[in-house]
């Protein structure tokens, strides 16, 4: 069991750790302790700030741990590449770091990715799987090659201009009706590391698919998925759905960025999912209803 206790939210805290000799900045919203923390995996080239608004619509009862990805924001860039499989051990150490064996995993984009892997491989030390705007890795319902290319450099996080040109193409929903909205998300909320840390990322995911284990997670898990996703088509999120057994599918009328464009609608089916008791064994028939009025089973 996690280690718990009771204790008064309190104001986050952003500062850098040495996990496994190596500087990791994170940032700790404190919650009450009645029950494991939620660690949150960003999506590729984002620091910790961008998920601000979801956070800040999260249950405040609810612990939230933030980090950023070696090479990206305030962590330092790591002297090689690395796998999932290392982010995962990281990641896992960090949690021992900051006082728990155990947290619910939420992982969006590329950071689903890592959480279908922790939840696999470091299986001890998840409870409960949260995956948004995710794919199950090279194994995947593409996006169209004009798409995929623009996500091939960091440039969005860098040249705002070229974001208000491409936002609609990249994340569709409230960056096709809004897409002043969504630089200044992407620009006044998100620390841009080197580079090489974006290409880092690139190269961990390079060739990885969870394909082949996601019948093998045994965690209650919640999908949400954009009903308007041009960088990972929403096909994507019903195949993880059909092969997870334990899980639920979320979708919601937005795009790519839904989490933090619609944090104030779903930062509390997030909450309610983790709060909930575990399901009852054997409950899969729910699970398809829920996936047809986009609502958790």
């Amino acid at each position: 069991m996690p280690i718990s206790f009771r204790r008064k939210p309190g104001p986050p805290t952003t500062r850098s750790i040495v996990v496994d000799g190596r500087p990791l900045r994170n940032d700790v919203r404190p919650g009450t302790g009645q029950q494991p923390p939620l660690l949150l995996v960003n999506g590729i080239g984002a620091s910790l700030e961008l998920l601000q608004p979801f956070v800040d619509a999260l249950d405040p009862a609810l612990e939230v741990i933030r980090f950023d990805v070696p090479g990206v924001g305030g962590s330092p860039l790591p002297s090689w590449p690395y796998r999932f499989t290392g982010l995962c051990r990281l990641l896992a150490h960090l949690l021992t770091a900051l006082g728990h064996d155990q947290a619910d995993v939420l992982g969006i984009s590329w950071g689903g990715g890592v959480a279908q892997h922790f939840a696999m491989f470091q299986r001890q030390h998840c409870r409960r799987l949260v995956l948004v705007s995710t794919a199950p890795g090279m194994l995947m319902m593409p996006a169209g090659p004009a798409v995929l290319a623009k996500m091939a450099t960091p440039r969005r996080y860098l040249d705002p201009a070229y974001l208000g040109e491409f936002a609609a193409d990249l994340y569709g929903g409230t960056a096709r009706s809004d897409p002043e909205r969504i630089s200044e998300l992407m620009h006044g909320q998100n620390r841009v590391g080197p580079r090489r840390g974006y290409l880092y990322q690139l190269a961990a995911g390079a060739g990885w698919t969870s394909l082949p284990f996601l019948p093998l997670i045994r965690q209650p898990t919640l999908i949400l998925s954009g009903d308007d996703d041009p960088l990972i088509p929403l096909v994507n999120a019903r195949v993880m759905h059909s092969l997870i057994r334990r899980s639920q599918l979320h979708v919601y009328h937005d795009g790519h960025l839904g989490l933090v464009t619609e944090a104030a609608e779903l930062a509390p089916v997030v909450s309610r999912f983790l709060a909930a008791g575990l399901p009852a064994a054997g409950a899969r028939d729910g699970r398809s209803r829920a996936a047809d009025n986009g609502q958790p089973g």
